[in-house]
């Protein structure tokens, strides 16, 4: 049966829309084509760096016939009832209508022939309505158009059974033309169906599956950090982020200055994950982290990612410096010489939490702390006769932990990467 393809091809999409806007797209093209009668036998979306895709399996090449039976009004029904029984079956007097007798009366019946529509007439109505009424948690409006896209819209591939789904958004006509790669295969080309396009895609450089390019994105990442004697640290998150990043994806594996390692192995890869976008590299033998980073680039370099790995270093390292600065704020009372050592327990460090607010009807992070303490002392008897300890050591213990708990909100490092609170009070303890 007839296949149904769509491509929007734009700018670069934000990673972290994609999947939902390939979600977005089926389901609201399935819901203008169902609302006509159309249901295809499957359906699957796709999403990439610039491509939202659609393909639909199965669809008929038309919507059947339609004869219906319309039950009306009573006869001798108010004129108003009529009017709006006339209205809703399409009648234009009530005589075009019949009378049928039941146990309860006789009624207007209007007999309704609906003769079926090409899917493709439906198809050149639908996608405007998709498009105009997207879902983007932010969009733009580009040209002098009225119509918003997350980026501005460059072409749109419509194909029905083969042929081109005559229709016009935000004043782009669709056709059969989309683009590769934007460095490897830049130029224009044409596409017959969603086979067709896939496979020519690939020859252009591009992945088009995202489940495709996390799979090669990890075989290609172990298999550089295996060569070298080391593992990359998973990071499934991170993995969904770049591969949104990425059409053609090339790991390469650069190394870090070994210096920065003297910082905490948690600001090292919140440092790479979060501004860079890089995996962090463990190292089995010495279990601890390597002075490496994998990065996934967007092209296959002639020198294998030798000029890419020594820049993402430079630009790492101007990180990791900060980093260090913010963290010898909170290691030492005088972070130049590296002297006179500071502890997570600081005088000044309690005094900071009772400026932090808390909540504006609770009060400060330091009355929360407080009241940490007191609800510990309740809940201590309840458990301390099932601890190895002495009671009162036990006792001592708990009320440390709740008196040092939120202390490294008042670090620097805290303040600079959130995400490690707890971490951080962790590693200044020990």
């Amino acid at each position: 049966m007839p296949q149904l393809f769509i491509e929007f091809f734009s700018e670069e999409i934000p990673a972290r829309m994609q999947t939902r806007a390939a979600d977005d797209l089926l389901r609201l093209l399935e819901g203008q084509l169902n609302a006509a009668g159309l249901k295809g036998e499957s359906a699957k979306a796709f999403a990439g760096p610039r491509r939202l895709a659609v393909v639909i399996e199965g669809l008929p090449e038309r919507t059947p016939d339609l004869k219906e039976e319309r039950k009306g009004p009573r006869v001798g029904a108010p004129e108003q009832a009529l009017a709006g029984f006339l209205k809703a079956a399409g009648l234009s007097s009530i005589e075009e209508a019949t009378v049928q007798e039941d146990p309860k009366g006789a009624f207007y019946v209007a007999r309704i022939d609906k003769p079926g529509r090409a899917t493709a007439d439906i198809v050149a109505e639908a996608l405007p309505t998709v498009a105009k009424s997207f879902p983007w948690p932010k969009s733009m409006r580009s040209g002098e158009q009225d119509f918003y896209w997350v980026r501005p819209l460059q072409s749109i591939v419509a194909l029905f059974n083969n042929q081109i789904v005559p229709c016009e958004i935000g004043g782009i006509a669709a056709d059969r033309l989309t683009r590769g790669h934007r460095f490897h295969a830049p130029s224009s080309f044409e596409v017959s169906d969603f086979e067709d396009y896939a496979a020519k895609l690939r020859a252009q450089w591009v992945v088009l599956d995202t489940a495709e390019r996390k799979a090669l994105i990890l075989e290609r990442a172990n298999k550089l950090c295996k060569d070298a004697g080391l593992e990359m640290v998973e990071d499934a998150g991170l993995l969904d982020e770049v591969a949104g990043l990425v059409e053609w994806p090339v790991p390469v594996l650069g190394k870090m200055d070994p210096a920065f390692l003297d910082l905490p192995a948690e600001v090292i890869r919140l440092s790479m994950r979060t501004h860079q976008k890089y995996f962090a590299v463990w190292n089995p033998q010495v279990n601890a982290l390597a002075p490496n980073f994998v990065t996934v680039a967007n092209i296959d370099a002639i020198d294998s990612g030798k000029a890419i790995a020594a820049g993402n270093a430079r630009v790492l390292s101007a990180r990791l410096n900060d980093a260090r600065y913010f963290w010898d704020l909170d290691r030492f009372y005088d972070p130049i010489e590296r002297t006179k050592p500071k502890t997570l327990d600081a005088k000044e460090r309690g005094a900071k939490l009772e400026q932090i607010v808390f909540h504006q009807k609770l009060g400060t992070i330091g009355q929360k702390v407080r009241r940490i303490r007191e609800l510990a002392k309740h809940i201590i008897p309840a458990v301390e006769a099932k601890l190895l300890v002495p009671n009162d050591q036990f006792a001592f213990m708990v009320d440390e932990a709740a008196r040092l708990s939120k202390m490294d909100l008042t670090t620097e490092t805290v303040g600079e990467f959130p995400e490690l609170q707890g971490q951080i009070g962790h590693v200044l303890a020990n």
